[in-house]
């Protein structure tokens, strides 16, 4: 309870992907960057989609970033600098990866 003290400022962003390789990478791409600030703390992880999941072999396609700061102005610009990295990282998947392209050309076929 500690930590909810010291962070009372928390935020959860759900960052779904087509795959979970394509989840995988980004959160792989994303992970090696760590936060600069003493006064933010962030927790990645896997999730399965919770809404349409049909049966148990759903896949984990859902980048879950948990973050906690001291104040809304750190959580704030902490968010913002993980957006820039996030948008990076899905436009080079965009254009340089091999489901996004084959998906890519089956919907203008």
């Amino acid at each position: 309870m500690a930590d909810s003290q010291e962070f009372p400022c928390a935020l959860t962003l759900d960052v779904p992907f087509p795959t979970a390789r394509l989840a995988s990478v980004a959160l792989k791409s994303i992970q090696v960057d760590k936060e600069l600030s003493p006064l933010v703390r962030r927790d990645f992880s896997i999730a399965s989609p919770t809404s349409g999941a049909e049966g148990d072999n759903v896949e984990d396609t859902v980048l879950q970033i948990h973050y906690r700061a001291t104040t809304n102005r750190m959580l704030r610009v902490a968010v913002n600098s993980f957006m820039e990295s996030l948008a990076l990282v899905i436009e080079v998947m965009e254009n340089l990866d091999t489901d996004v392209l084959a998906a890519k050309s089956a919907d203008t076929s």
